[in-house]
């Protein structure tokens, strides 16, 4: 079985998550999401939120498992059984730090790391960038999921 997670913090999902996830069930035959927990990090959504974003948005994949972990990612990948990590890039600037954590990643296990180009028309999409129009009162709504909604 080809199992992988696709980890990060989702603080929200946007649609350039959405898109990489959607593809990448193309390639395992299952696909964890995995919300990563970082006490250090202030987030704009409760980690309640963030799952359920995710959750709502692909409640009608089954090979889809949403879950939350603490510490290395290599660690939650043997916890599960996981030989894959896939990443999503967006353009030169993410490929060159994502290409440091998988080699560090491949150092400390047999884990390989799938990098899939996020498709035309989202790269520019990024949580933070989503937060920032959130913060400001713009229109959020062409970036994100529709399962994302930010009521305060």
């Amino acid at each position: 079985m080809r199992r992988a997670i696709f980890p990060g913090s989702f603080d929200p999902l946007t649609l350039g998550h959405f898109d990489i996830i959607s593809r990448g069930i193309t390639l395992f035959d299952e696909l964890y999401i995995a919300i990563g927990i970082n006490a250090d990090k202030k987030y704009m959504f409760s980690l309640d939120e963030r799952k359920k974003f995710i959750e709502e948005a692909f409640a009608n994949e089954p090979k889809i498992k949403v879950v939350t972990y603490q510490g290395l990612t290599v660690d939650f990948c043997k916890d599960i059984g996981a030989d894959f990590i896939l990443r999503g890039l967006r353009n030169p600037a993410d490929f060159e730090f994502e290409k440091a954590i998988a080699h560090t990643n491949r150092k400390l296990s047999e884990i390989e790391t799938v990098f899939l180009l996020t498709s035309s028309g989202k790269s520019y999409i990024s949580s933070s960038i989503v937060r920032d129009v959130i913060r400001n009162g713009g229109d959020y709504t062409s970036l994100v999921p529709d399962t994302v909604r930010y009521i305060k």
